[in-house]
């Protein structure tokens, strides 16, 4: 599948993956969710308003990315890297046959700093506060 690109620009190769960190470094870089119009005008090298919507959508397929509904568009916000992270270990739970035994590794393999910190959130709560 190639780059489609509006008439009159040159076609540019990317690397694979190349125009989705490119989509994730303007999201990171504006603080504020985006529509793919407002992606693609950021970007701005001719990339078609469809091709900008099918990476940002599938970078939201990854659990890279979150949405909101803003009219009849989607605006996307990057996720950070702490979230990222909790998804990832979410997900490896998940594929887990005895979630106790996975849990119990985990925690047994921590330093002694990260198990403290650990016992202080568990104790914070889910919100970080009593």
């Amino acid at each position: 599948m190639g780059i489609t690109r509006r008439p009159g620009k040159p076609k540019a190769s990317r690397r694979p993956g190349g125009l989705e960190q490119e989509v994730l470094a303007v999201l990171a870089a504006a603080g504020e969710p985006l529509t793919p119009a407002q992606v693609q005008e950021a970007l701005g090298d001719g990339l078609a308003y469809t091709t900008v919507m099918t990476a940002m959508s599938r970078l939201h397929a990854k659990g890279i990315l979150s949405r909101e509904r803003v009219g009849r568009a989607f605006a996307y916000c990057w996720l950070d890297a702490s979230t990222l992270a909790a998804r990832r270990m979410h997900r490896l739970l998940e594929t887990g046959d005895d979630r106790a035994a996975v849990l119990a590794r985990f925690v047994a393999e921590l330093g002694p700093e990260d198990g403290q910190l650990l016992e202080e959130l568990l104790a914070d709560g889910p919100d970080g506060d009593e």
